[in-house]
């Protein structure tokens, strides 16, 4: 399957189950009722029982009715004491028993044998009330042991900055984690100073990873079951093919698919994830971790955010090609259920891995003739190559472009003018249109959907950086406007206005995002 210069060798870790620290008794509420533990359960050398830390304070600051409702939680119970209680960490729901769970990673292409839930409590499951099975967990509740000597703890703008994100790209369409609560629990916080304490309530599809099973992968015993496990749970039309190999190869065809149709959206809605590792990989195809995250203004393939990230790794348009590492190293870990001869099984995950650059192009393009109105075409490639060019050359702001096009159907030819002049766009144009026209359709009607897929608002950087240094100063009402315009990413409203604007370019030269860690 190949693999990284100077990846290190692998050893075995064993995980020893160390229970709770038992210096007061756990706290209980009933805010949350209805927890189921599967995951726990079924695979217990996955996950350490676990308690969080007490919350001096807890005040909450935002909480998501709407997922609320999805979940069937009672919103004025989760607003109440009791609730925040377990928001905060600070207590358990009464029938649960939260865990901190165990994954391995690669992380900037270098092996690490035990990473784990270093500061996240896993409270359970709950079937929502579209019939789907989600995990519940707390981000930021304090030292789990496999905290590797971090103090466990999370600070006010990161835990906003992941809920803000990942309801906007949720509101775009994007598979995702979801954001429930944020809660402020009164402690201080050591970072490059001292900020105030904050709980993220994270809702997911699961928290498998490929990280989960490269942990599993060196316990021979444990990765059969957490294979059907993730199949189960995810994949349940694979449940009944045989298990000579066919059902563990299809499960990784499953999963490469899932994870290229998922960076082709993260590349047409222009968002660059910033720590791509392989515990950051989910096997649900959800994007998980809201770090050092951002969306880009200028068309930059290229473009960098993330503080940590020196060498440009995991630049926006190193996406695609690092997530196809990421799956080899899924792959890896499933060689022994595919087939008992090595040869074989490696042949044939190597076929199955050859296709994602196939399903991640026809996804992407797919996206891209959409987002320029020629949505159900074939071809055009070239059209699409040539547009990118202009933007990039011309650093052209993403979202804009695309509501700009829009725009010049309906004859508004002054918002793409201010993007890309029109003695290098005018020649473009006119092939576009003979593209459109062959289609037969009313321009209006394909503005109109133009725009229904290209967004206005987005998690701009600069608004998204004031709101957050206004949050953690106490005001919350910039982040309240932002999180409003960013989950109605399509519909104009003038009071938005501001939030459609790129950022200036002496911002975006120097910004810089960070893992909250």
């Amino acid at each position: 399957m190949g693999s990284e210069t100077g990846r290190p060798r692998l050893r075995r870790v064993t995980l020893e189950l160390v229970p709770a620290p038992s210096d007061s008794p756990t706290r209980t509420s009933s805010a949350i009722t209805g927890l189921e533990r599967t995951f726990a359960d079924r695979l217990p050398p996955l996950s350490v029982p676990w308690r969080g830390a007490d919350a001096p304070e807890p005040t909450l600051l935002v909480v998501n009715e709407e997922l609320a409702a999805a979940l069937g939680l009672d919103v004025a119970a989760l607003r109440s004491a009791d609730g925040m209680a377990i928001l905060s960490g600070a207590a358990a729901p009464a029938d649960a028993t939260p865990v901190a769970t165990a994954y391995a990673g690669h992380q900037f292409g270098g092996y690490a044998p035990l990473l784990g839930d270093g500061r996240a409590l896993l409270l359970g499951e709950l079937i929502d009330t579209g019939g789907h099975r989600v995990d519940l967990q707390l981000k930021g509740s304090g030292p789990t042991p496999f905290s590797r000597g971090g103090d466990g703890f999370a600070v006010v703008a990161p835990m906003l900055r992941e809920y803000l994100v990942s309801e906007a790209m949720h509101a775009l369409g994007v598979p995702t984690t979801r954001s429930l609560a944020v809660v402020a629990t009164g402690r201080g916080v050591h970072r490059t100073g001292i900020e105030p304490g904050a709980v993220l309530t994270r809702v997911a599809a699961s928290h498998l990873r490929v990280g989960t099973f490269e942990f599993a992968a060196r316990r021979p015993e444990l990765l059969g079951p957490l294979t059907d496990y993730a199949i189960a749970r995810h994949y349940p039309e694979l449940v009944d093919l045989p298990e000579d190999g066919n059902r563990y190869l299809a499960f990784l065809e499953a999963v490469i698919d899932r994870q290229a149709a998922l960076v082709a959206q993260w590349m047409l809605v222009g968002f660059v994830h910033g720590v791509m590792n392989t515990d950051n990989t989910t096997i649900s195809g959800e994007t998980i971790d809201y770090g050092p995250c951002a969306f880009i203004d200028a068309f930059d393939p290229s473009a960098v955010f993330s503080s940590i990230d020196h060498g440009g790794r995991y630049a926006f348009g190193n996406q695609p090609a690092v997530l196809k590492w990421n799956l080899a190293r899924f792959a890896e870990t499933l060689l022994t259920l595919m087939a008992a001869e090595p040869d074989k099984a490696i042949d044939a995950a190597t076929a199955v891995l050859a296709s994602f650059d196939d399903r991640y192009n026809r996804y992407l393009i797919e996206g891209m003739r959409a987002k320029i109105g020629l949505i159900g075409t074939v071809g055009e490639s070239d059209l699409i190559d040539d547009l990118l060019t202009l933007m990039s050359d011309q650093r052209a702001d993403w979202t804009g472009t695309f509501r700009a096009l829009a725009n010049e159907l309906r004859g508004d030819h002054a918002p793409l003018a201010t993007l890309i002049p029109s003695e290098h766009i005018d020649p473009w144009l006119h092939r576009w249109r003979v593209a459109l026209d062959g289609l037969g359709r009313d321009p209006d009607e394909t503005a109109a959907a133009m725009d229904r897929i290209n967004p206005l608002y987005i998690p701009r950087n600069h608004h998204l950086d004031e709101a957050l240094r206004s949050a953690t100063h106490g005001d919350i009402s910039a982040f309240e406007q932002l999180l409003a315009a960013v989950t109605h990413p399509f519909e104009h409203r003038g009071e938005w206005d501001t939030f459609a604007a790129p950022a200036p370019e002496s911002f975006t030269n120097t910004f810089q995002t960070f893992c909250g860690t």
